[in-house]
């Protein structure tokens, strides 16, 4: 089988069909095919070194920067750059702004952003403001007005930016993007999807090992559990709804034809994290203590201009195995991930299940099909391969990603909408429109296409 490092020398071919848009290029002058892409990695943990090892599988770009706090993650990068045989990059990282100076390089075209979330906005933003083509992790914003500072930076900078939503290339969710453009379901009415993972390992360890067990956070504990427990100390509210949103957002043309309209959010209790505390360290614990905000099983229902609902449910702190809880129904019938099933009238048996493998099969995805081999290996079954491939094909012919800034603010904007309804026993919320009315009017990015 050929390698992914192979396939990428043949990469022009990838971008061959792609279609510009009008307007989609920006303020940074389009990389030469004959020119490699120059890329700055801002945050090179545990997801930045995994965009890292894939990138360095390409033969069509450089990393020409890598910016972390953390000297031992340089180290961890460096290496892994030199064993690839490739050029040393430029470090940064004396302190928290450091990313600034790496931004002021000429040879760095675009920047993969993979820091804790405090940093995501003021990353990205700074990066379209030097014209660097930005590629930010899940989830991109925190606020509402730092949902309008990605929109706004890009309008006013013309510089692109994409969300790396990964799940949006999971091949069971591209097949199903297959059946919805065929319209196997019929007209679409309803959604459910989320993130339901227990992560008690990853919010807390004993500060040698990211997830070898253990009950501190935050300065006594290394990786996530540094950064991301503090957001269920202080927050009541979704904190990551992309892995489930994204793909429902695209299936629902949201901002392309369609849009969000209102939001209501609900929390129950918090336990889930306190009895993991006492579980492995004691009720005499000094964590033991603490009293966590967020509910240990948030639900928000979505409504849309079109007359869709969409649930989407948060489930991070209690014992369970994963699911992403997908489930997309229309008038002819209905797909749910749980269960691996699906329902089509006049196909299956009547009020019977099928098995949805065939379906699935059947309905496979053009790019899966043509590409799916080279994704071995890239990460979360496959798809991070798709996710960064798309990233840098973009950014090589600098024009409008598949995930843009608008898809950005839409689906990170559930969190501190879900957090203020929550506060108000489920107040509805009004949804902004970031795109200022141009729904109406955008075209569905082409995901049947068959490059990227």
């Amino acid at each position: 089988m050929p390698s992914r490092r192979q396939f990428v020398k043949n990469t022009a071919l990838l971008g061959a069909g792609l279609s510009v848009l009008p307007g989609a290029t920006s303020a940074m002058a389009s990389v030469s095919q004959n020119s490699k892409l120059n890329i700055g990695m801002i945050g090179v943990g545990l997801r930045g070194t995994n965009h890292l090892k894939n990138l360095l599988q390409r033969s069509d770009i450089n990393i020409t920067a890598v910016c972390d706090i953390d000297p031992q993650r340089i180290t961890i990068a460096k290496n892994m750059i030199a064993e690839n045989g490739a050029k040393s990059p430029q470090v940064f990282g004396s302190d928290d702004y450091d990313y600034r100076n790496l931004l002021e390089l000429k040879d760095v075209d675009a920047v993969v952003i993979s820091t804790p979330w405090l940093w995501h906005v003021r990353m990205t933003v700074d990066a379209m403001k030097a014209g660097k083509f930005a590629g930010v992790e899940v989830s991109a914003a925190n606020t509402l007005e730092e949902c309008w500072d990605l929109v706004n930076t890009h309008e006013e900078t013309g510089t692109h930016m994409m969300i790396l939503e990964n799940v949006n290339y999971r091949r069971d969710i591209m097949a199903v993007l297959n059946m919805v453009r065929q319209s196997v379901f019929g007209e679409l009415v309803h959604f459910r999807c989320g993130y339901q993972h227990d992560l008690r390992e990853v919010k807390f360890n004993n500060g040698k090992q990211p997830y070898g067990g253990g009950v501190e956070f935050g300065e006594k504990a290394i990786s996530e559990a540094r950064w991301r427990t503090a957001h269920s100390v202080k927050r009541n509210a979704d904190v990551y709804p992309t892995h489930g949103l994204g793909p429902i957002a695209v299936m629902a043309d949201i901002n392309r034809g369609n849009r969000f309209v209102s939001m209501t959010s609900h929390a129950t209790k918090a336990i889930g994290l306190h009895n993991h505390i006492v579980k492995h360290g004691g009720e005499d614990h000094p964590n033991a203590s603490i009293k966590f905000k967020q509910g240990d099983v948030i639900t928000s229902t979505l409504d849309t201009a079109n007359g869709e609902t969409i649930i989407i449910t948060h489930d991070c702190n209690l014992p369970r195995p994963y699911s992403l809880g997908f489930r997309v129904q229309g008038a002819k019938g209905l797909w749910e991930v749980d269960g691996n099933r699906i329902y089509i009238e006049d196909s299956s048996e009547p009020h019977r299940w099928d098995e949805a493998d065939k379906w699935l099969q059947q309905y496979d995805h053009p790019l899966w099909k043509k590409f799916g081999e080279y994704a071995e290996g890239a990460g979360h079954g496959g798809m991070d391969f798709f996710v960064m491939n798309a990233f840098v094909e973009s950014a090589k012919q600098n024009v409008s990603p598949p995930m843009d800034a608008y898809d950005a603010a839409a689906w990170s904007a559930v969190t501190p909408l879900s957090e203020v309804s929550i506060a108000n026993n489920g107040e509805p919320q009004h949804f902004p429109d970031f795109t200022r009315g141009m729904w109406i009017k955008r075209k569905p990015y082409d995901w049947m296409k068959n490059n990227y």
